[in-house]
């Protein structure tokens, strides 16, 4: 009987903490920024999320081509150990709906993003609902950006002017081939999902948010905010990463 005892403590000291692994909730984030912008304005989400106790990686993607920026978050998830929340913001959705086919992703967060289906791109999607505001432009070698003087209304409305005219300074042109490209991998269609509404952005339709994030299934979240709702609330947005996160087993 003894001996039985202690083979029972061994096996369960070898099982238990197997169990409480499966069942923690993802501690690996990778967050993805979309076009006009780089991986800097995730900053404020970024220093909620590691307080709370997560590791945080951001992909500093090109912007070249999806499939340039999909390899680039490729490299990043290599890297994880363990489940992960993939995080795209704008075009980062469409980045993050392909890469999101990794094992590792265990749930998919959009913000204020695209969540297209296979075979669909930025520009389809983009004419289904009329964007807000025409103030793209298209340089000589096929790269677009947002208007200068139309970037801190229609991008940054609600992040404090210096930012605003910060960003706008350092934004970066995407390849316009980017916005062509399709999807091929509908990830969210096997993985849990959430979606932000930025319900006063002006630089994608709100409408057009909330129609792909129903399609979808996702837990759709509304925060009154602009394009770049990650900056100008950080915390909001943060607390949907998180609920993600716990609900990964």
């Amino acid at each position: 009987m003894k001996s039985f005892s202690i083979l029972l403590a061994a096996t369960a000291a070898s099982v238990l903490p197997v169990s409480a692994a499966v069942a923690a909730p993802a501690k690996n984030i990778v967050l993805v920024h979309g076009a006009y912008a780089d991986g800097s304005g995730w900053r404020g989400v970024y220093d909620i999320l590691v307080k709370d106790g997560y590791h945080v990686s951001i992909v500093s993607q090109p912007l070249t081509s999806l499939t340039d920026d999909i390899a680039a978050t490729q490299r990043v998830l290599d890297k994880q150990t363990g489940p992960v929340v993939l995080v795209g913001h704008s075009y980062g959705g469409q980045i993050i709906t392909d890469a999101g086919a990794d094992p590792k992703v265990k749930a998919l967060v959009y913000v204020a993003a695209l969540q297209p289906d296979v075979g669909e791109s930025v520009i389809g999607l983009a004419k289904t609902m009329e964007l807000p505001n025409g103030d793209v432009e298209e340089s000589a070698d096929g790269f677009l950006s947002l208007a200068s003087d139309k970037f801190v209304a229609d991008f940054a409305a609600d992040v404090p002017k210096d930012l605003a005219e910060f960003m706008k300074a350092s934004q970066m042109p995407v390849a316009a081939i980017a916005f062509s490209e399709k999807t091929k991998v509908a990830s969210w269609r096997s993985k849990p999902s959430y979606g932000i509404v930025a319900t006063k952005d002006l630089a994608l339709n709100a409408n057009l948010e909330r129609w792909m994030y129903k399609r979808a299934g996702a837990k759709i979240t509304e925060i009154d905010a602009s394009h770049v709702v990650f900056i100008s609330q950080p915390r909001a947005v943060a607390d949907v990463i998180e609920e993600a996160a716990r609900a990964v087993k």
